[in-house]
């Protein structure tokens, strides 16, 4: 039996070696662990793994074998010999033909994401994001700095595109949404919220609303363009005419910004609103003590080193969305990383 002070000095570990477990996720998908194992025939061993990524035997072993305490591979042993292969896990998320991989998303967090987390500590003291330390790129414009260059754009664009085919539908069906056949998505990126949307509402159609440089991309990378009932259009939503809409969605974007820039947001989209449309507010909401839970506080925190903003509890937007002219607050926690709230106009 282990006594209480081992037992925190292992929970302090555990907690101090945090990064390294995200780590070798991160690498595992750089190399192409999961892609190989899953075109693979039949489970491979660590030397014909290492052969076929051009990867040092000892250092493939290790890595694969840190895998599968991470649940992320599992391991046979024939005639003595260790044999490896995806887990559900891995076939379902890491691998780049499943329809529900992460890859995009999991390079950016490694990319660019741990690299801002590097400066914490300097964004707890300053008070800002850490794009200048990290990267060197002034953030006085929040999205020329995360939007750097067009293949950083392009990356988080696909990144949110990931995430979205995971949690879109799910959020998207907190509430019924087929009273507002007419819909913007502010800030919709790729489109692919606004895909699920459709998918969900036949009835439904939807503008996304973003800026040029996205919508540009969009057209040419991305394949939503070709859906019917999804259109897109260029501006600026803090300064730029909002898309007429019966209803707005704001999915991971208030998060982005203080609460004097959202309140100027919501405003305008009150003042764009149909009477009776309202808005949809899609984010990872906080406790109402705004201690839990653990992942909100941490995206919470990575907005501080990547933003300008912060998630927030539920009363805390709903002191946003009333000032605004907002009304009939009403939110759904999903059971997922991402809740809703809807407003009415």
């Amino acid at each position: 039996m282990t006594c209480p002070e081992e037992q925190a000095y292992r929970l302090l570990t555990e907690y101090s070696n945090g990064f390294m477990v995200s780590q070798v996720l991160f690498a595992a998908c750089e190399l192409g662990v999961f892609d190989l194992l899953a075109e693979a025939p039949e489970p491979l061993g660590a030397a014909a793994v290492a052969a076929w990524l051009g990867t040092s035997s000892c250092g493939t072993e290790l890595l694969l074998d840190t895998c599968v305490s991470l649940k992320l591979l599992q391991v046979q042993t024939r005639s003595g010999k260790a044999l490896y292969q995806n887990t559900e896990l891995s076939s379902t998320y890491l691998v780049r033909a499943s329809p529900k991989c992460q890859g995009n998303m999991l390079r950016y967090l490694a990319r660019t994401t741990y690299l801002c987390w590097g400066h914490l500590a300097q964004a707890v003291r300053d008070g800002k994001n850490q794009y200048l330390e990290a990267f060197g790129v002034p953030s006085d414009e929040l999205f020329s700095a995360i939007y750097r260059s067009e293949g950083e754009r392009l990356q988080v664009m696909r990144g949110l595109q990931d995430i979205w085919s995971i949690s879109g539908r799910h959020v998207l069906a907190a509430f019924d949404l087929s009273p507002f056949p007419l819909i913007c998505d502010i800030g919709g990126c790729s489109g692919a919220l606004a895909k699920e949307c459709t998918s969900l509402y036949p009835g439904c159609r939807v503008t996304v609303f973003d800026i040029p440089e996205v919508v540009q991309m969009a057209k040419k990378h991305f394949s939503f363009l070709e859906e019917a009932r999804i259109s897109f259009c260029e501006g600026d939503f803090f300064k730029d005419p909002l898309p007429e809409a019966d209803l707005y969605i704001l999915a991971r974007i208030l998060h982005d910004w203080t609460d004097a820039r959202c309140s100027h947001l919501l405003a305008r989209i009150h003042h764009a609103c149909k009477p009776g449309g309202g808005v949809l507010v899609i984010e990872s909401l906080l406790d109402a003590d705004g201690r839990g839970p653990l992942t909100t506080q941490l995206y919470s925190l990575n907005m501080l080193v990547q933003t300008e903003g912060r998630e927030r509890t539920p009363a805390q937007y709903l002191a946003l969305l009333a000032p605004a002219g907002f009304q009939d607050f009403q939110c759904r926690r999903t059971g997922g990383i991402y809740d809703a709230i809807l407003a009415r106009r």
